[in-house]
């Protein structure tokens, strides 16, 4: 019956499996590494409160309680969030220059119930737990590998005037989707390996009558 395999089309299959069981088993390491890391944010949460590193996009100081200065605010973001009393409303985003060159400080400084307020604030000192700004990110970009890594954000423990404290980072929110992604390709590699099986079959039975 090995003989009678169509030699090309096996070869195909047989590669697209693989590929397929790979990327799970990639999927499993990287569920491992986010739980190693949710375990470090956890621990960060409990630490004392330092400065914001000159690496914005430096995942240790994920969930830390970090303080800067904001010189002055370059631009201002809106996006849907809630407060800390869990009520929903619209986050206000401000970026801020440092005096240092580079992409600036992201900082969450609270929440309005209705959209387009204007914020009466133009920076300051500001200090709270960081996170991750709002990935804005192409989804393109993130599947391949390509986007730019999202930089921390502090939210605010004193909102700006007119606005309620935004709801603190959890680390418990940290989605881990990766053995979900597991489990899917190593569906996909069965049900690749089922359907070819049965076509291979159907196949040689018609050339047998």
């Amino acid at each position: 019956m090995i003989r009678k395999l169509p030699l090309i089309p096996t070869i195909i299959v047989a590669a697209a499996i693989l590929v397929m069981i790979g990327l799970g088993i990639w999927q499993a390491g990287r569920a491992g590494q986010k739980d190693a890391a949710v375990a470090a944010w956890r621990a960060n949460m409990a630490l004392p409160e330092t400065a914001y590193p000159a690496n914005p996009a430096d995942e240790r100081y994920m969930f830390r309680r970090l303080s800067a200065n904001c010189l002055r605010v370059v631009g201002w973001q809106e996006v849907g969030g809630r407060s800390r009393q869990g009520q929903p409303g619209w986050r206000h985003i401000a970026t801020c220059a440092t005096g240092a060159e580079g992409p600036g400080l992201v900082v969450d400084m609270g929440v309005s119930t209705a959209p387009n307020v204007k914020v009466a604030w133009s920076g300051g000192p500001v200090s709270g737990h960081a996170t991750h700004e709002p990935d804005e990110r192409p989804w393109l970009d993130r599947m391949t590998g390509h986007a730019s890594p999202l930089r921390l954000m502090i939210v605010a423990d004193v909102p700006a005037p007119g606005l309620t404290a935004s709801a603190p980072p959890d680390p418990a929110s940290v989605p881990n989707n990766h053995r979900a992604y597991m489990w899917q390709w190593f569906f996909f590699a069965i049900v690749a390996a089922v359907i070819y099986a049965l076509a291979v079959r159907k196949r040689l039975g018609e050339a047998g009558q």
